[in-house]
């Protein structure tokens, strides 16, 4: 399946050129993930694929809004198909100004303490999806492992295991180049 995935990332998702990052950065490649993920294809062989890797005692799944919504929403169902039914939560950048005021979306399904994996489409430097884990632990969940999609090689995984987490990604820059 990881050759598949890397198939539909380089016809859809894989960009060659000049681009700046959200970081800043300016880099020779863009991946637009959101174009396999959005797939029913892609986002079939990545749900297949998460899942697949999960550790045994996570409940949940999600991560941050927009990269992580599809990913999430074809693990969650995914896992009902394949009779693990997993919940889904996604985090906003900044709890909202109004109604309950939730950052983290889909936290009544999942107990306090929780375990839970982080997932994301692309991660370059893996600030804004630190940010995102910070924000989950502290409505009381317990990240116990991230996925990646795409990992691009350009710091996260050394700033996930400075915060004393591992990345895992489902293929990196080397794989799609």
């Amino acid at each position: 399946m990881k050759g598949r995935l890397v198939e539909i990332l380089k016809e859809r998702s894989v960009r060659t050129g000049t681009f700046t990052l959200a970081s800043g950065k300016t880099s020779d490649l863009y991946v637009d993930a959101r174009q396999t993920t959005l797939s029913p294809e892609g986002a079939t062989v990545i749900a297949d694929l998460i899942i697949d890797q999960l550790h045994p005692d996570v409940v949940g799944v999600g991560g941050p809004v927009t990269g992580a919504d599809p990913i999430t929403g074809a693990v969650i169902t995914r896992s009902w198909q394949n009779g693990r039914p997993l919940h889904g939560f996604m985090v906003r950048k900044e709890a909202k100004g109004h109604g309950t005021g939730n950052q983290v979306e889909g936290r009544a399904g999942l107990a306090d303490g929780a375990k839970v994996c982080m997932i994301e489409d692309t991660v370059t430097t893996g600030g804004s999806l630190l940010k995102a884990i910070k924000a989950v632990e502290a409505v009381g969940l317990e990240v116990v492992q991230i996925i990646c999609v795409v990992d691009r090689c350009e710091g996260a995984e050394q700033i996930f295991t400075d915060a004393g987490y591992r990345l895992e990604a489902l293929v990196t820059r080397a794989d799609i180049t």
